[in-house]
């Protein structure tokens, strides 16, 4: 064990690293021909697992996720289809690109996987203490941290390109969202010049978006939508990082009011928007599902007052 009391070398840093890297594997049995002593090797667990977690997700965005070669991740896709666990169909945005979802056969083996794994991670933390487990559990929360601290970005959308339409996606099914935007209507938002998407970024992979239009029915005014940051992207400050890099452009834009709607049952994101300024208000749209209506006064700002995050 290394001493806490002295700096350790950068050649120390990386032994110790690998020796984890090598106690983990091999502690996980990550090592053996089929994860979990089952059918699937790792990575076709983790195929399963992506696609299940991000419906009508496409083959691009899952290489670019997972970072495998394009070659090894059309095999992958190709022997999965093959064995009745996937399905691929052409986009209808992009006929160029294939949206992967799960069959009923590959639904129940991903499930199934998942929760062989929640079992073996509870075996292994059954023997320690409950200060042990909080322990490692920040741990290791902060080693991600740490590690994704300089790849994290908010990026304004210039087109609904697959990132945009997969976290969308996710997020409408995510809440039940009833009434859905069209293309037409989303590509709209994000030309227009005072108005746009945002994507949240960790390394290459777009974990959380936000929407901002105009209110055609209040003057001067604008509406935030679509706020979402993915459960396991949560707690790095995305969210406030989105509606930050959201409202100075509103602000910028020459808007005075920044309305939303929501749900009572997202208690997270209310208490989020009430600590930024916004107050209730009289509904002012007939969102069937909104039962919370809220809206904050944004300062003024003159072109070039602040610096935008695009």
């Amino acid at each position: 064990m290394l001493n806490d009391s002295r700096q350790i070398s950068e050649t120390e840093q990386i032994v110790a690293i690998r020796e984890f890297n090598r106690f983990y594997t091999a502690e996980l049995g990550l090592l053996r021909r089929g994860h979990l002593d089952g059918e699937f090797s790792l990575t076709e667990a983790r195929v399963l697992y992506e696609i299940s977690q991000h419906p009508a997700t496409t083959a691009t965005l899952l290489k670019s996720r997972l970072h495998l070669d394009k070659g090894y991740m059309s095999r992958l896709l190709t022997s999965l289809t093959k064995r009745k666990l996937i399905k691929q169909e052409a986009s209808d945005s992009d006929g160029r690109e294939r949206v992967l979802t799960l069959t009923a056969s590959g639904r129940a083996k991903a499930m199934r996987l998942d929760e062989q794994s929640k079992q073996q991670i509870c075996q292994v933390l059954s023997e320690l203490s409950p200060f042990d487990r909080e322990t490692i559990a920040k741990s290791l929360s902060q080693v991600r941290f740490l590690l994704q601290g300089n790849k994290r970005r908010i990026s304004r959308i210039a087109t609904l390109d697959p990132d945009a339409q997969a976290i969308l996606h996710e997020y409408l099914n995510s809440v039940g969202v009833v009434q859905r935007d069209s293309p037409d209507a989303l590509r709209q938002i994000i030309q227009d010049p005072s108005a746009g998407m945002w994507l949240a970024y960790l390394g290459d992979e777009a974990v959380g978006c936000v929407m901002l239009r105009r209110l055609s029915t209040v003057p001067n005014a604008c509406e935030v939508k679509r706020l979402y940051v993915q459960p396991r992207a949560r707690g790095q400050g995305l969210a406030i990082a989105l509606l930050d890099v959201l409202e100075q452009h509103a602000a910028v834009s020459g808007f005075k009011w920044i309305y939303l709607d929501s749900k009572d049952d997202l208690t997270a994101a209310i208490n989020l928007y009430r600590k930024r300024g916004y107050k209730s208000c009289k509904p002012y749209n007939e969102n069937p599902q909104a039962t919370v209506f809220l809206r904050k006064r944004l300062p003024l700002k003159s072109i070039g007052a602040i610096r935008l995050r695009a």
